[in-house]
């Protein structure tokens, strides 16, 4: 007789800074063995703690997929770029701990992210700027709906390789007049 197990519930919750150590191994990780995050050098909680403070503040969700008491990832979007003009656009970050990869973390997490920016009544363009051999991620966007809006070549380096970054974008109806969901 085959035992059943029952498979461990991904809750979607926000971020509390007691995650940060957390969010910051996957963070490190992605640093030093992915192409998610272009950034060389690994960092240390403090810019993790500035990062969470800057983003609470500004109302910006960060999520958690918390399993059986464990971060098995984490998402967060932010402002496109500084200049007023784009204050109804936002980047969208999700990462994943290697150990849950292929669970729907991903999904989970982006189906909270897309359902807070359509709630929030300010998001207008949710854009996702991918690394173009990142092929799960570009599919995963795909699902909810992110179209391709550009390719930039060999715009980024890193472990001694040009790389692309494809541009994705999901745009939501708001009425910037009154900041809300139209009807």
């Amino acid at each position: 007789m085959t035992e059943l197990r029952a498979q461990p519930v991904t809750v979607i919750r926000d971020a509390h800074e007691a995650d940060l150590s957390s969010v910051l191994e996957i963070h490190n990780a992605n640093i030093a063995t992915s192409t998610a995050i272009w950034d060389e050098e690994q960092v240390g909680l403090d810019d993790r703690r500035a990062w969470f403070q800057a983003r609470t503040a500004a109302g910006l969700p960060i999520l958690i997929a918390d399993i059986d008491g464990a971060v098995a990832g984490y998402a967060s979007y932010g402002p496109w770029r500084p200049k007023s003009g784009y204050r109804y656009s936002v980047e969208n970050s999700v990462y994943v701990a290697d150990r849950f990869q292929r669970r729907g973390v991903a999904t989970a997490l982006l189906t909270e992210l897309v359902a807070r920016a359509r709630h929030s009544g300010t998001v207008h363009a949710m854009i996702a700027a991918i690394e173009s051999s990142n092929t799960g991620s570009i599919a995963l966007h795909e699902r909810f709906g992110f179209r391709t809006v550009g390719e930039l070549p060999q715009v980024g380096w890193k472990f001694e390789r040009w790389m692309d970054l494809t541009l994705m974008q999901l745009t939501l109806p708001i009425d910037p007049a009154n900041g809300k969901q139209p009807h």
